[in-house]
């Protein structure tokens, strides 16, 4: 199962606001209905909460080791992106959170998923 408790923490290193993005290309889960191996990549972007407010980052490590976490795991793209932007608004409770995951082709077609918490600025919600 997706391990929600590896995911660390660091306090927000500024009070300005400013934007973070992470990009993992080496996504991998399963397909629920045939097992086998689905490839993507998901992108997290968010601004997180000023330090003054508590607000804190994801360490890069525990997000590399979380999104390892879905290798074995049968679930469906949807699922996929709706979990790790639950799972990183949780931890981090920022102001804003997109989660984007691509899946590479399978059948001929392509699958592009984004999952938001907050009121993403009209120029990050295109991807």
């Amino acid at each position: 199962m997706p391990d929600r408790s590896l995911l660390d923490t660091f306090p927000t290193p500024a009070d300005a606001p400013f934007i973070i993005e992470h990009v993992h290309d080496d996504f991998t889960s399963l397909c629920p209905m045939t097992g086998h191996p689905d490839f993507g990549q998901v992108t997290v972007r968010f601004c997180p909460t000023p330090a003054d407010a508590g607000g804190t980052c994801v360490e890069l490590k525990s997000l590399k080791l979380y999104f390892h976490s879905f290798r074995q795991e049968g679930i469906f793209y949807e699922a996929v992106t709706n979990r790790i932007r639950d799972d990183l608004a949780d931890v981090m409770k920022p102001i804003w959170l997109q989660v984007i995951t691509q899946w590479r082709g399978r059948g001929g077609i392509r699958s592009r998923i984004i999952a938001v918490m907050g009121e993403v600025p009209p120029e990050w919600r295109q991807g």
